[in-house]
């Protein structure tokens, strides 16, 4: 080894040293707890099935009661924790500036009926047209993206949708205080190339440009194929007297006749899609009106907000699938053609973040822990964000102990699920802080033959509206 690979070396593990040391402080209450259940999460082999099999790891000296109780009772300072994460190096696009990748992730909750705050969450079925809406926990997630084909993504924030929560602006809040720390942080400085902020359909992203604009970011989300949008209205020929019209021509998505000549036009070749041509066209918007979000908008005439139109089409698709044209909207105006090439790109690398869901549910068991309190939920993700963090911390570190029938990895190339089959043999030259366990017996419990008398409360599911909490609040007396 080097001289050069030596200094990273101990810079990458004093990286994963300095965050251990960290998570374990954001942990005032079960802190011994709550850590070593990660440090099992990360040293277990194979996929997590169950929550109390990791208390039989090593890494966890305790009992399964105390796991248990540490996700239940436990405490974690998650404004501490996200401030950790905001601080830790973060991948940058060719250019330098940094992607992030907004979606939201369901845990499914079907059978917790004593469970609160369920929504029905929308899931996707194998065959055509089989989707289906089933109560459980959605989650915002934020990551940062990296640059190229990967799996990998640094996880940055999440926050539980409630059922009296509105998705856009709650997702609103949420990029507005991860923007903020990544400021205080020094990623985002003045001067600096704009923030990407890349969504997938399903939200609202012209609503989100508005709620952002005073921010250093760039929104670039997928739209229906059935959308209509409007271009700006002509100008008014000198003479003419009369109102003006509010919008221009109409550009539906679904009708060739309505487009007119793009701004800009590239073709790309692509090693994966073959050959790749986006179309943009400049200075469209949605028509508004007063319902729904803009209900409450102040009286006057809403708000005109312009975007770039870009539709991408490929020759082929992974699978043999027949490919679709994708519509995106950017809420940048007068694209070049290098800003083209870059959003389609860029949109293309939110897929990574479906990776990383990918590996928190099925090796990481994100939902397969049957928590009744939204609260032990929302610890437990936290949990596995932290893991996952450190694998990425780690990931310079590992060695590829691949199976007989696995394909080597080039350096650097390596997998999560291949970080966290050597995560063992990096455990122990990290720092340790959870103290040992104290000697002790098994509570009474229950005698035997009694009944339980206080029967948990059982939840609905779905939104709640205004007129909902108005309704359920108690009504007062008068004096």
């Amino acid at each position: 080894m080097s001289l050069l690979d030596d200094a990273a070396h101990v810079e990458s593990l004093t990286a994963l040293s300095r965050f251990r040391t960290d998570f374990y402080a954001c942990l005032p209450a079960r802190a011994d707890a709550l850590f070593e259940l990660t440090d099992a999460l990360l040293c277990t082999d194979g996929p997590v099935k169950t929550l109390v099999e990791l208390s039989l790891a090593p890494e966890h000296r305790r009992g399964h009661g105390a796991l248990y109780g540490a996700l239940n009772h436990g405490r974690l300072e998650v404004a501490r924790l996200r401030r950790t994460l905001s601080g830790l190096p973060l991948p940058r696009a060719a250019d330098g500036r940094i992607v992030l990748a907004c979606d939201v992730s369901n845990w499914l909750r079907p059978d917790a009926a004593t469970s609160a705050e369920r929504l029905f969450c929308h899931t996707y079925g194998r065959g055509r047209g089989s989707a289906q809406m089933i109560p459980g926990w959605p989650y915002s997630i934020v990551a940062a993206l990296e640059p190229g084909r990967t799996s990998w993504t640094a996880l940055l924030d999440a926050v539980r949708l409630g059922p009296g929560d509105d998705e856009t602006a709650v997702t609103a809040a949420q990029l507005r205080e991860v923007i903020e720390r990544l400021r205080t942080a020094g990623h985002v400085q003045d001067g600096d190339l704009p923030v990407l902020i890349v969504f997938d359909a399903g939200y609202d992203v012209t609503r989100l440009a508005f709620l952002l604009a005073d921010l250093p970011v760039e929104l670039l989300g997928r739209m229906r194929s059935d959308r209509v949008l409007y271009f700006p209205p002509p100008p008014q020929p000198p003479g003419k007297v009369g109102r003006k019209p509010k919008r221009g021509a109409e550009f539906k998505f679904e009708d060739e006749a309505t487009w007119p000549a793009p701004a800009r036009t590239t073709t790309s070749a692509t090693s994966r899609y073959g050959q790749a041509v986006a179309t943009a066209w400049d200075r469209l918007h949605p028509l508004l009106s007063r319902r729904s979000a803009w209900a409450d908008y102040p009286k006057g005439e809403l708000p005109v907000i312009s975007g770039t139109v870009v539709r991408l089409r490929v020759d082929r698709l992974p699978g043999d699938r027949a490919p679709k044209p994708v519509w995106l909207w950017w809420s940048g105006v007068d694209a070049t053609a290098a800003d083209v090439d870059r959003l389609w790109r860029s949109f293309l690398r939110r897929f990574d973040l479906e990776h990383t869901f990918r590996m928190i549910k099925q090796t990481l068991g994100w939902t397969r822990p049957k928590l009744r309190t939204p609260e032990a939920a929302d610890r437990w993700t936290w949990l596995i964000i932290s893991a996952h963090t450190q694998l990425r911390l780690a990931r310079p570190l590992a060695e590829d102990l691949r199976r007989p029938w696995e394909r080597s990895a080039r350096p650097g190339r390596l997998t999560p699920a291949r970080v966290r089959r050597g995560f063992r043999r990096l455990h122990e030259k990290t720092p340790q802080p959870a103290g040992a366990p104290k000697s002790g017996t098994a509570g009474p419990g229950r005698p035997a033959g009694s009944k339980n008398r206080h029967r948990a409360r059982e939840h609905p599911v779905g939104k709640q509206s205004k007129t909902d909490t108005a309704k359920s609040a108690p009504k007062r007396q008068a004096a």
